[in-house]
């Protein structure tokens, strides 16, 4: 119970200071995260990171796949299917 006070406490000190701070200063905010996720070293990193994150998962679904019940082992290969030869939101591609 106490931790669900807290964050109630929290997100309604948020909110209120969200509203104070207006439109303004939200477009603020979204401008500058929308230039850090342009910035091509941060892109370079997030492309790498989902590369390592899709080699481990093979990995591991290579390793364990047998012992996965039928529908979950399908699940995986139809989304990994899926996902070949697209681009991500980041513009990066999913290979």
């Amino acid at each position: 119970m106490r931790y669900r006070l807290t964050f109630m406490i929290g997100a309604a000190v948020g909110y209120v200071l969200g509203a104070r701070a207006g439109r303004e200063r939200y477009e603020q905010l979204r401008k500058g995260a929308r230039q850090i996720a342009q910035n091509p070293a941060v892109r370079n990193t997030v492309e790498s990171a989902a590369q390592n994150g899709r080699a481990m998962s093979s990995r591991a679904f290579a390793k364990v796949g047998d012992r996965l019940p039928d529908s979950v082992g399908e699940r995986v290969r139809s989304l990994r299917e899926r996902g070949q030869g697209s681009e991500d939101d980041w513009g990066t591609s999913n290979t």
